[in-house]
């Protein structure tokens, strides 16, 4: 597969933000790309994206005044999770990851990933970022990491809750489904998938979800207005089980954020400043284990 970049890069220039954050603020599902040459991608990954290396990263946060970030792997990198540990291991304390595992991870390789910051592990359900997981091992693994007191991040489609309900309520570990459920804003917060999300965040105390990636719900674009309901409906239904994040650098999306929109909406996800350090700095506490 060809090394040119397939996506776009973010943002070049994001605004800073009308919206001040809290001291402590936590980006809760972001990625580091690269650079290639030190971290490569793989060769089955299905997209190269240009690379967007901690320096970057950094400079994003800085702008936009988060101080804390859990940095997920993403598919081109495999399951090399160096790309997360190295940049944890300079964060002082600022960082924590969710890695790329499979069953040819021994019990050692996944303390080593415990003790190097990692507090989750992610599986896809979209086609698009390759093949599905096997569910035998899917389970198998969940089982292994419920002893190092980890959670597992899916990224599933709210169309597919009603079929994995009850395997998602007989988990033995916390889970966070990312980005919304990705509904479709333009289908209403009675849509079936969205009101199937709601009802399993409030019912399943295990359940956590992110309110991250409204360029991917969105059917209006920037600012991404017509998303700020399904985000309150989030939070509202469960503000101690809510997260946030931007999702930099934003690979695979319809349309490239402003990743200042993307802060400045979190007042219309909360506009409870109570709720708003739950949703930014005591739940990320709570879930990744960061220090108080």
């Amino acid at each position: 597969m060809t090394s040119a970049p397939t996506i776009p890069p973010p943002h070049p220039d994001p605004h800073v933000p009308s919206f001040k954050l809290p001291p402590k603020t936590c980006d809760t599902h972001c990625h580091i790309f690269g650079p290639n040459e030190r971290y490569p991608y793989v060769p089955e990954r299905p997209y190269t994206p240009p690379d967007a290396p901690l320096e970057m990263f950094r400079a994003l946060h800085d702008r936009l005044g988060v101080e804390r970030a859990v940095i997920v792997n993403a598919t081109p990198h495999g399951r090399d999770n160096r790309v997360v540990t190295d940049a944890i291991a300079q964060s002082n304390g600022r960082y924590k990851g969710v890695a790329n595992v499979d069953e040819t991870f021994s019990d050692q390789d996944l303390r080593r990933l415990a003790d190097a910051g990692i507090t989750g592990c992610r599986f896809t359900f979209l086609p698009r970022l390759g093949k599905l997981p096997d569910m035998s091992s899917f389970d198998r693994i969940v089982e292994r990491i419920a002893v190092l007191d980890w959670h597992v991040d899916l990224y599933l489609p709210a169309t597919l809750l009603t079929d994995f309900r009850p395997r998602l309520t007989a988990l033995p570990v916390p889970y966070v489904l990312d980005h919304m459920g990705v509904v479709d804003a333009s289908l209403g917060l009675d849509q079936p998938a969205f009101q199937a999300l709601l009802d399993l965040v409030r019912d399943d105390e295990k359940c956590w979800v992110k309110v991250t990636c409204p360029e991917r719900i969105s059917r209006a674009g920037p600012p991404f207005h017509d998303v700020a309901p399904f985000g309150k409906a989030l939070i509202d239904a469960a503000p101690d089980r809510v997260l946030w994040g931007t999702d930099w650098p934003h690979p695979n999306v319809p349309v490239m954020p402003d990743d200042g929109d993307l802060v400045d909406l979190i007042p219309l996800y909360a506009p409870d400043p109570h709720i708003r350090q739950k949703l930014l700095v005591d739940n990320p506490v709570r879930l990744f284990r960061f220090a108080e």
